[in-house]
């Protein structure tokens, strides 16, 4: 088995990878096939992150990514010496976190012929940051190797963009994900609905599979939407799928608040109430970086629930258009039909449009319930 087996449905992004690979084993190969620096893009769920994981594991590993050997397991791990996985769960990456992680680049390979940086999101860095970033992906060491992951090649830098070799990672088959589901022990009939709704994002795709209580949530959510007849309906709508978002957040981040605050006091040697010198200072940034998270797992959340609401006006065009054959929200076929009897298809169109530009509106730090609202009120 080997490394890159673990990516569904991008045979052509392993064929060249596992080329790239075979080229930097071989020192006499003085092919292209190999680079310094790479650019992995696709949408949320095709698996971009594991690729350049992959990769990295396939680098440092003697056999090329046999997903066996110790190099191998610790690379996809997060715990290789001469690897550097850097994932943020705040809203950004700042050039402080990219100058430490240059200077780390910068080091010989410990223990593998290559010292691996996979920067997870690239689209989150701040526009210094990525100017610092720049400087090292022009000048690379000479065993230094870059792979950066975003949703797209507007993502990121020109400048970047135009150094790195892209790659572009396709959505993942409904089968692919369907039959990947199966082979973990999950009912034919649970994995056909999960591959469905999640659109073939494979990690929202286990989890719904998984969890009742996801389940449960994304029901009440379409549910939500189709309860929407007046100006009233749409305000109240909206308020309750951010007081929803925020409740999630919270009562996820609290568990994670409470024990990361312990650790850092106990590690800054806690004495009662008072701390060592620099203490205080470190939680402060602590509990700034909880903050940032926690906004971002508000947004993460509505950016989930409006692609599940999408999927509804999805199905509503599709029976508009008098196709039922590939619907995803079939238990709810006779909301959908007489929503698609009461409309247009423009007017569908419209509203998936409205849809897609919330989502943006919200990446873009845009107040969420105001944001939800105006949605709200179009989706009437």
């Amino acid at each position: 088995m080997s490394v890159f087996d673990l990516l569904i449905d991008q045979e052509q992004v392993v064929n060249v990878l596992t080329e790239a690979v075979a080229a930097s084993k071989d020192a006499t190969n003085e092919s292209q096939e190999m680079t310094h620096a790479w650019l992995f893009t696709g949408p949320p769920g095709s698996g971009r992150s594991n690729a350049a994981i992959a990769f990295a594991a396939a680098l440092v590993c003697e056999k090329g990514g046999c997903n066996e050997c110790i190099n191998c397991t610790t690379a996809r791990a997060g715990t290789h010496a001469d690897v550097e996985l850097i994932r943020t769960e705040g809203l950004s990456i700042k050039i402080d976190e990219v100058r430490e992680l240059i200077t780390r680049a910068s080091w010989s390979p410990s223990v593998g012929n290559y010292r691996v940086v996979v920067i997870e999101d690239a689209d989150r860095l701040t526009e210094s940051a990525a100017n610092a970033l720049l400087k090292a992906v022009e000048e690379p060491g000479l065993r230094t190797v870059w792979l950066l992951c975003a949703p797209s090649a507007s993502d990121v830098l020109p400048t970047i963009r135009s150094r790195t070799r892209s790659l572009i990672l396709r959505t993942p088959s409904t089968d692919a994900v369907a039959a990947l589901l199966i082979a973990e022990n999950f009912s034919p009939e649970m994995a056909n609905f999960a591959a469905r709704a999640s659109q073939g994002h494979i990690g929202r795709a286990r989890f719904l599979a998984k969890s009742d209580d996801a389940r449960n949530r994304r029901e009440a959510i379409l549910k939500l939407s189709l309860q929407i007849t007046d100006i009233a309906s749409a305000f109240k709508a909206a308020s309750t799928l951010v007081d929803a978002a925020k409740k999630e957040a919270e009562e996820e981040a609290q568990i994670r608040d409470d024990a990361e605050l312990k650790n850092l006091k106990e590690a800054w040697g806690q004495q009662g109430s008072k701390l060592t010198q620099g203490g205080s200072k470190a939680v402060k940034e602590l509990e700034k970086e909880q903050k940032s998270r926690a906004t971002r797992m508000v947004r993460d959340f509505l950016d989930r629930a409006l692609l599940d609401i999408a999927t509804l006006y999805r199905d509503v065009l599709l029976v508009q258009s008098n196709s039922k054959d590939s619907l995803i929200n079939i238990d709810l076929i006779s909301e959908i039909t007489k929503l698609a009897q009461s409309s247009t298809p423009e007017a569908t169109l419209a509203k998936l449009e409205a849809i897609l530009k919330t989502r943006t509106n919200l990446a873009h730090n845009s107040a969420p319930l105001l944001t939800v609202e105006a949605l709200m009120v179009q989706l009437k």
